[in-house]
């Protein structure tokens, strides 16, 4: 298919593919004129994808084509590639963790968390240090009703992983679950937090005047 066509089937302006092509991100097409090319299934896929990163994900163009690179990455084990692309979409941290004292501390209530839930999780996975820095702000805010539910919230994350990465292991190629990898922390990421909102505005709604849920919605 000639680009426009391509854009027509994904929705992407013309411009916007141009760009990516420039960027790097989208692989260019068989040239079939000096001024033409052709583009296939796989460019459409991609396109999709990367507007998944960056509208929905809300990624920058270098950290999208960092993905992308990753998910393009040959010659490497499965369990790298798929290491790779998560943690090129997890924000990394430019503070030290050990800046002070409060961040040494979150850093220690992190590793704590790993040993008590025998998680086995890498020293350079970022989200540690995301996850410090979470904690950390929490404790200089006095926010102790949340730390309160970090076991809580640990245990409920744990279980819909292990349902995500059920289902990422039934896809049947590497391509495939790498993909699945990015679907799965970007979109489904997004997917969570607006469900998530959804609930909490219908408990509140439900609960407003007594203060408690009582380990569940009042029945209406």
């Amino acid at each position: 298919m000639r680009m426009a066509e391509l854009s027509a089937r994904t929705g992407v302006p013309i411009p916007t593919i141009k760009f990516y092509l420039r960027e790097g991100l989208l692989p260019p097409g068989e040239r079939t004129s000096p001024n033409q090319a052709q583009y296939g299934e796989e460019h459409a896929r991609r396109l999709k994808l990367i507007r998944a990163l960056v509208d929905v994900g809300g990624l920058s163009i270098v950290a999208s084509r960092a993905v992308l690179g990753h998910l393009d990455s040959g010659g490497v084990g499965e369990l790298d590639t798929l290491g790779k692309v998560q943690y090129s979409l997890t924000r990394r941290h430019e503070r030290d963790p050990d800046d002070d004292e409060s961040s040494r501390a979150a850093g220690e209530q992190v590793q704590q968390l790993l040993d008590r839930h025998g998680w086995h999780v890498r020293p350079d996975n970022p989200a540690r240090a995301g996850l410090a820095e979470v904690l950390a702000t929490l404790h200089r805010l006095g926010q102790h009703d949340v730390l309160d539910l970090l076991d809580r919230y640990a245990d409920t994350a744990h279980d819909l992983a292990a349902t995500e990465v059920d289902a990422l292991w039934r896809r049947t190629s590497v391509e495939d679950r790498a993909e699945g990898v990015v679907m799965f922390s970007v979109l489904a990421d997004a997917l969570l937090a607006a469900l998530r909102r959804l609930a909490q505005e219908d408990l509140v709604v439900r609960t407003a005047g007594t203060g408690r849920t009582g380990g569940g919605a009042p029945q209406t």
